[in-house]
């Protein structure tokens, strides 16, 4: 679902404040985070959807590092997850929903974490995702709203997923596009999120369905302040932009622009540049807000991190392209 949608629907509900939930909905941020105690909160979040690689086994590693993902945005580790699946039992083997979990498990216990349980139904529609719970030091969070004046931001993988996958279903990828597609979805956060707490970064999100300018924006808006986006800086997956000048289009590119149309300050961004910028991503990397006089030491510990634009004083809209 879309941003604006998505907005709209929870306009209409209340509000219930507590003080041991200290990230909650109304930043969209990337998981919840309520306080246990003065050392411990547990970080929770969940994210399923349909398969976007034919592989089943490459699929549960996709969403599950999807899902694991929001933890690491908020700066916390996994511990235990739960399997959520729709799956159409009278139109696939079962052995394709094994190759699915099994994939997601290994990915799992990857990051650290384990499988405790699910929940399946039969749907018309394949779906496989987590429900995930991590831990975090309450003091020690990576949120949305952390991104001050004169930070540099930094993303650590390069955007195109979307595009990528949907010119994957028909065909139109070469084996190294679809290779190297694959090796950044199922590439987990952990070591970015871990540099930025390093680093002493109070400010990151994960880069996933609202695509990078949908991201960046609820940072500006929960940080009060404008991203100054550096454009040429971005970078993208191989085949990515060539896939849109192919004629490759998404629904969820539609909608987020459509949220964005009147956020962002697009000044002369070419169609294809802007298509990339609205891309919705799976399993994408971090942007994360670093100040600068720590870059060098993220980018030594995340070689794969970009430097693609910085935070500057509040103007009249959230994102600026330059």
């Amino acid at each position: 679902m879309g941003p604006g949608d998505l907005s709209r629907a929870l306009a209409a509900l209340p509000h219930r404040p507590d003080p041991r939930l200290i990230v909650g909905r109304e930043t969209f941020d990337d998981a919840g985070v309520f306080v246990l105690s003065d050392d411990l909160a547990l970080v929770q979040t969940v994210d399923f959807f349909a398969p976007i690689v034919d592989d089943p086994y490459a699929f549960g590693q996709v969403a599950a590092a999807n899902a694991l993902s929001d933890v690491y945005a908020m700066g916390g580790e996994p511990l235990t997850a739960l399997n959520i699946v729709g799956f159409p039992s009278g139109k696939l083997p079962m052995s394709v929903l094994t190759e699915i979990l099994r994939g997601g498990q290994d990915k799992v216990h990857e990051a650290g974490a384990l499988i405790v349980g699910g929940h399946t139904i039969i749907d018309e529609e394949l779906k496989y995702g987590l429900a995930v719970t991590g831990r975090a030091h309450p003091r020690r969070l990576l949120t949305n709203a952390g991104a001050a004046v004169g930070d540099t931001l930094l993303l650590t993988k390069p955007l195109g997923t979307g595009l990528l996958a949907t010119a994957a279903k028909n065909d139109r990828l070469s084996a190294r596009e679809r290779d190297l597609m694959l090796a950044s979805m199922v590439q987990l956060n952990r070591d970015a999120s871990r540099a930025a707490l390093t680093v002493g970064a109070t400010c990151a999100t994960d880069i996933t369905g609202f695509g990078l300018l949908g991201h960046a924006n609820h940072i500006a808006k929960a940080s009060k302040k404008t991203l100054r986006i550096n454009v040429a800086a971005v970078p993208a997956l191989e085949g990515a932009r060539e896939a849109w000048l192919d004629g490759v289009r998404t629904g969820g590119a539609e909608r987020n622009e459509q949220y964005l149309r009147e956020l962002v300050e697009w000044g002369d961004t070419k169609d294809v540049d802007r298509a990339l910028l609205i891309d919705p991503q799976t399993s994408g990397g971090l942007l994360v807000a670093v100040s600068p006089r720590q870059v060098a030491e993220y980018v030594s510990l995340v070689p794969s991190a970009v430097e693609i634009g910085d935070v500057v004083e509040p103007s009249r809209l959230g994102i600026v392209l330059v």
